[in-house]
């Protein structure tokens, strides 16, 4: 697409100097980084750093006591020109519109890079889930379901799980909408329980490809994985099953956490034996008393676990993480970002500038969205997919959008993040193109 000269500072610039470090600052800097490297129309530049909508819906809840008690909620939808809206829900306390923003262009990023036929989209709620019994959270997201509902669909915007939802809440929500529509339509949301058309793998496909990845980037800069030392910050879904398989795999992992703190043996651990926070939550700490009489163990803070001296490094819990005030102490050889954010952009120029490779989200978690787009087939042709099946398409479509990337980092010399944005920009930027702009 062609350029015109820019006569004013980028974002980028201006936030430099102006903007917290949100999901949403971050997503507008690291898009007018690469964006200054690439040939994209401004045009189409302005309007990939803005959202197409942002709903904003009010949700009244009876609580178990009988008051009420009234809630946010928010629904982004960023970009469309591929396909429907994707993204995930989240119910947690510091949900925002903004947070919501920046999440729904990662995913805009991601269904690009994986090439799948997506838009992104992020919602949620602002509301501690914790605080809910489980007839409360049921009856939440059905009223949320209901404020939503003229703005979702299979062929409009479909919600997945997120941190404080699970496949139980995208039940609850595809029987609301469903109930509403006047018949059953699996395909409004994936991450379901296989009963009612979830697809198996699901769960942990942004743990496996967060292993795939890690794996392949090891073999590309000839770390053999019977020789790499592995630790792993957040032991979700994600973490945990990214840990398992890269142990399966021959990797050592030597560290692992939950909110508690994390434990740290250099001996390796053995991560089958631990339950992830989704099966028995805060399962580290409680495997961690267990062997306090080992002398190769130790006990460490989440952040200390950042500092290790390993060859990977996948933060796995929450956003923001690394940041300039870390990035230098930051050990490891290669990061492989499971979680969705967890490096600053401040931090990611000092990784940069340190020649530490960081595998970025929008690629390394991106299993997740890709089995949701499985699943999305699989209600379509109302045909269900062996888990097999599943687990060999992942494989398939990782390696080809991991084997994009090695390509335009090699071509461009630049970062896998910067080529990771290269590769979505430039299919987004075509389709943009080819499509125009109505009326």
């Amino acid at each position: 697409m062609a350029s015109q000269n820019r006569s004013s500072p980028t974002r980028e610039a201006t936030a430099e100097s102006t903007d917290p470090e949100t999901a949403l600052g971050t997503a507008r800097r690291q898009l007018d980084r690469v964006a200054a490297q690439l040939d994209i129309d401004d045009a189409a530049l302005e309007r990939l750093a803005h959202p197409a909508a942002v709903h904003e819906v009010t949700v009244p809840l009876e609580r178990d006591d009988g008051s009420v008690e009234v809630f946010t909620g928010y629904r982004a939808q960023h970009d469309s020109v591929r396909g429907p809206y994707k993204g995930g829900l989240r119910y947690h306390p510091d949900v925002s519109r903004d947070e919501c923003v920046g999440l729904s262009m990662w995913m805009t990023w991601k269904c690009a890079v994986m090439n799948l036929p997506f838009g992104g989209a992020k919602g949620g709620i602002v509301v501690d889930p914790k605080s809910l019994s489980d007839d409360e959270k049921e009856r939440l997201t059905r009223r949320f379901t209901q404020e939503i509902r003229d703005v979702i669909g299979p062929k409009t915007d479909i919600p997945a799980p997120d941190m404080g939802t699970d496949p139980q809440t995208m039940a609850w929500l595809m029987d609301a909408y469903s109930m509403q529509e006047g018949e059953t339509i699996p395909g409004v949301v994936t991450g379901k329980p296989p009963v009612i058309g979830g697809s198996y793998g699901r769960e942990e496909a942004p743990g496996r490809s967060v292993a795939i990845v890690t794996r392949e980037t090891c073999e590309y800069y000839d770390y053999p994985l019977a020789e790499t030392t592995v630790a792993v910050q957040g032991f979700g879904s994600v973490g945990a099953n990214a840990a398992r398989l890269l142990e399966e795999w021959g990797a050592t992992v030597v560290a692992v956490s939950d909110v508690n703190g994390a434990i740290y043996d250099p001996d390796g651990i053995d991560v089958a034996e631990i339950p992830s926070h989704d099966e028995e939550p805060e399962a580290v700490t409680r495997f961690a008393t267990g062997i306090d009489d080992a002398d190769s163990v130790r006990r460490l803070s989440n952040e200390a676990l950042l500092e290790l001296d390993v060859d990977v490094l996948i933060p796995a819990a929450v956003g923001n993480v690394i940041t300039a005030d870390n990035a230098d102490a930051i050990a490891a050889d290669i990061v492989v970002e499971g979680a969705n954010g967890p490096t600053t952009f401040a931090a990611d120029t000092i990784l940069a500038e340190r020649g530490v490779q960081v595998i970025p989200d929008i690629l390394a978690n991106a299993g997740g969205v890709t089995v949701s787009y499985f699943e999305w087939l699989q209600d379509i042709n109302r045909r269900a997919w062996s888990l097999e099946r599943v687990h060999e398409e992942l494989e398939t479509e990782m390696l080809t959008a991991w084997t994009a990337l090695k390509d335009e980092v090699e071509r461009r010399d630049v970062t896998w993040r910067d080529a990771a944005y290269a590769v979505a920009l430039d299919r987004i930027g075509e389709a943009h193109e080819t499509r125009g702009l109505w009326p």
